[in-house]
């Protein structure tokens, strides 16, 4: 039996609202705009739901806050006085949701609105303080509108900020009939540098679908007074010309409608011949309908057509980093390796417009690279995949983007939108891997490329196929076995092993020398107890670097103390060498804890100090012969970003003489009788630690300029 509360007259009754602070718009910029590529992108939005053609974005002055201004000017069918305060001026208006239920589209482009949640505009207070806006629409006024954020903080509630409308009689930017929007913003939030800069560039240059031309819809981003900061940023069509398979895959309902698949031999490969697959392909034919790949749901089918989603296209470009496939072809390697790094993945555009951040580095929403380390040979890898999935924003209202512009909710329909790309990015993939099998076998690395594990091969296939069956047999191939997986760990982390104080030659001669010998004894002995021993002596010694390797551990450490003993522990030769060392990391006021391998880190550091060492007494001698002045200098700094605290070490030296995507791999080096490990093991040691190693532009951190032209090294560890 259900109680009710029953109301008596001595209860009292009081009507109450709430009352949303002034902040509480603040708090919307900050919170729910991740960064300034996503701030300028919500405003182009904006200008692309206003039917504009062209949307300029430019910036004077950036690197000093106080004078810097950033403009975005649009030429759409801008806003009346009462649109900009019945819709502009209230959050969370749902002027455009309106337009999207009722399917009403722009006027000029047919375009049905991107925005909907009403609070993208307020992203604005990420980029500056003050912000000033002039539109104009066709039949009304020139409309001005000023807002300084910082008044918000002089009062309580939202509706207590006094907002002044201005309506000009006589326009002064949209003159002649002309419409549009422009924003200027003012006493910017922070200083702009080269890096930002770039990265905006590449967010609007990737708003548009690179697949699908679209002229109606122009978006452009320049820093006025910075020209040079864009300088080397490879293009769309330069990159895909170096692409080696071209995929475009169409899904509507529960099947694969359209495909294309293109293996695509550059014209340096004349021993291999193009190939074009299509959806009359038996293997396409087999796997055409859509199933889940992963999960309780595995092997089930999918049938898009249950949602709102629609025709899903698929499109993209498949590239080969190896390094024996750049050398036919690729000129600036450093250039396209990075523009794959920041570029590279699966993006997703809604009616050309880019949903974001898929495709963003590090938002591996599909989980490429995970699949790509289960299977490496076959799987494709973000860092070698351009590519778009193209959706209709009428067609897909079930795809709903989630309010802090970090993808879609992961309701059904975008589960199965996911795994519908999966399926078809399996099939791609299985076309593909015969195709990078021609590429090696006929291009690949020669056995040169790995002495010990093609000595050991050799060794092995020998036993197989000359050594009668014996217990002996038995037992080398036994060892064999256990040598080639160890081997593997230990080339893979030859840090760990260098890191805890061992010498890198001792493991690479040692080895190499031991697995020569057994295939001599082997040949000449048939596989004699004398060659068990020396397997077995082997075997021996891998695994006691396996076991240093396995005792590794991190704990939380301050970066500043491991620079501070890095730097004792070189102390002596740094003052033989006369090399002054700048420690601009003591000047860092962050938090400098990170959870390391202790060890490891202070003998990657000592090794990349030791490099400088070497560089800086080369351009010395060079100085010195030609009586010129040169005082040696490393700087080490820390910088704080986002996700990262980056350890920069600069040298005033030569420089990098080979291209900084060689240098990591091993054995190679500039240096006269150097084996090419140290930043080898540099690389897998920040990989180890979660981390990454970069060789940033100069202008992509704070480094005095007298650092421009020697070596820059980033060690980037994740917080």
């Amino acid at each position: 039996m259900s109680k009710e509360i029953a109301k008596t007259d001595k209860d009292k009754e009081t009507p109450v609202r709430f009352k949303p602070r002034a902040r509480l718009l603040l708090q919307l910029g900050d919170q729910l705009i991740k960064n300034e590529s996503i701030a300028l992108v919500e405003l182009v939005k904006n200008s692309y739901d206003a039917d504009a053609n062209i949307v300029n974005i430019y910036m004077e002055n950036v690197d000093e806050p106080k004078k810097g201004i950033i403009i975005i000017e649009d030429d759409g069918y801008g806003m009346s006085a009462f649109t900009v305060e019945n819709v502009w001026l209230e959050p969370g208006s749902d002027f455009k949701t309106q337009k999207i239920k009722s399917l009403e589209v722009s006027p000029k482009y047919e375009r049905l609105p991107i925005g909907e949640k009403g609070i993208g505009r307020f992203g604005v207070h990420k980029l500056g303080n003050v912000i000033e806006m002039t539109t104009k629409s066709a039949d009304s006024k020139e409309v001005f509108v000023k807002i300084d954020w910082t008044d918000f903080d002089n009062y309580k509630y939202l509706e207590d900020v006094p907002i002044t409308i201005i309506e000009r009689t006589t326009p002064r930017i949209f003159k002649d009939g002309k419409t549009g929007t422009n924003i200027s913003i003012s006493d910017l939030r922070k200083k702009w540098e080269r890096g930002i800069a770039r990265e905006v560039k590449r967010s609007i240059t990737a708003l548009a679908s690179p697949f699908e031309v679209n002229d109606s819809f122009k978006p452009s981003f320049d820093v006025l007074d910075k020209p040079s900061w864009f300088d080397g940023l490879l293009k769309w069509e330069e990159v895909k010309e170096y692409s080696l398979f071209y995929f475009k895959v169409t899904m509507s309902g529960n099947s694969i409608t359209e495909f294309k698949y293109e293996f695509t031999p550059w014209q340096s490969m004349t021993k291999l011949k193009a190939k074009e697959i299509d959806q009359d392909n038996p293997l396409i034919e087999t796997f055409k309908t859509l199933k889940y790949s992963s999960g309780d749901t595995e092997g089930n089918p999918i049938d898009l057509g249950k949602y709102k989603i629609g025709t899903v296209v698929f499109e993209g470009y498949i590239f080969d980093q190896d390094s024996f496939v750049l050398k036919m072809g690729v000129s600036d390697k450093v250039g396209f390796k990075r523009y794959l790094r920041m570029n590279g993945g699966v993006k997703v555009f809604r009616d050309k417009l880019r949903v974001y951040d898929y495709g963003e580095p590090e938002t591996d929403w599909l989980g490429l690279d995970l699949r790509r380390v289960n299977q490496p040979a076959k799987r494709i890898s973000n860092n070698i995949l351009l590519s778009s999935i193209s959706i209709k924003r009428k067609d897909s209202s079930d795809l709903i983007e989630k309010t802090n512009r970090e993808g879609l909710i992961e309701n059904e329909a975008y589960d199965a939108f996911r795994q519908a790309i999966l399926h078809s990015l399996e099939i791609i993939e299985t076309l593909r891997y015969p195709d990078k099998q021609k590429v090696r076998e006929i291009y690949g690395p020669t056995p040169k490329s790995s002495p010990v594990m093609s000595t050991l091969g050799e060794a092995k296939r020998y036993v197989e196929e000359r050594v009668k069956e014996t217990e002996v047999k038995t037992q080398i191939i036994k060892y064999f076995n256990k040598i080639e997986a160890d081997y593997k760990t230990i080339s893979e982390n030859l840090l760990k092993a260098a890191g805890a104080g061992l010498s890198m030659s001792v493991i690479v001669h040692e080895v190499e020398k031991i697995i020569y010998e057994v295939e001599k004894v082997l040949k000449s002995e048939k596989a004699s107890e004398r060659a068990l021993n020396l397997v077995k002596h082997l075997s021996s010694l891998i695994d006691g670097y396996a076991e240093i390797i396995r005792k590794s551990s991190q704990s939380q450490e301050s970066l500043i103390q491991i620079i501070d003993q890095a730097l004792f522990n070189t102390e002596f030769r740094l003052n033989a060498h006369n090399i002054e060392i700048i420690k601009h990391y003591k000047n860092f006021k962050g938090k400098s804890k990170i959870k390391v391998a202790k060890n490891l880190l202070i003998g990657t550091i000592i090794n990349l100090i030791d490099n400088s060492m070497y560089w800086l007494d080369q351009k010395g001698f060079k100085a010195s012969e030609n009586k010129e002045k040169f005082s040696k200098k490393i700087f080490i700094g820390i910088e704080e970003e986002e996700k990262y605290l980056n350890l920069i070490i600069a040298d005033n030296g030569t420089g990098f003489l080979i291209p900084t995507d060689d240098i990591t791999e091993p054995f190679v080096s500039a240096k006269p009788g150097g084996m090419g490990l140290g930043l080898n093991i540099a690389n897998e040691i920040m990989e180890a630690q979660k981390g990454k190693i970069l060789f940033p532009d100069f202008g992509d951190f704070e480094i005095p300029k007298e650092f421009k032209d020697g070596a820059t090294i980033v060690l980037a560890f994740k917080k």
